[in-house]
């Protein structure tokens, strides 16, 4: 659906719709990544795209076994509507 990537050097996750980026920014170190911020451009809002963002970048912690510290608002509500991946969450 939407060709999300890694961008490491800008500490963020990232997509293009109509020619909007959509990002979530990170910062990462000592084993965990904490979300900072989700933005959807209004233009392309409601189209999954931060969902799918959240999804992908969760993924990208669990395949690196990092912890994930939350200080997104909106990661957060994505995570208690997907239980599944509360088990990435910092105690």
């Amino acid at each position: 659906m939407y060709e999300i990537r890694d961008n490491p050097g800008a500490s963020r996750f990232e997509t293009e719709a109509e020619g909007h980026l959509c990002v979530i920014d990170y910062r990462s170190g000592d084993g965990t990544i904490t979300f900072v911020h989700t933005e959807v451009p209004e233009a392309v809002s409601g189209r999954g795209i931060a969902g799918a963002l959240a999804r992908f970048a969760l993924d990208q912690a669990r395949e690196k076994n990092l912890k994930v510290v939350s200080l997104c608002s909106y990661i957060t509500t994505w995570i208690r509507r997907h239980p599944d991946y509360a088990d990435l969450l910092t105690p």
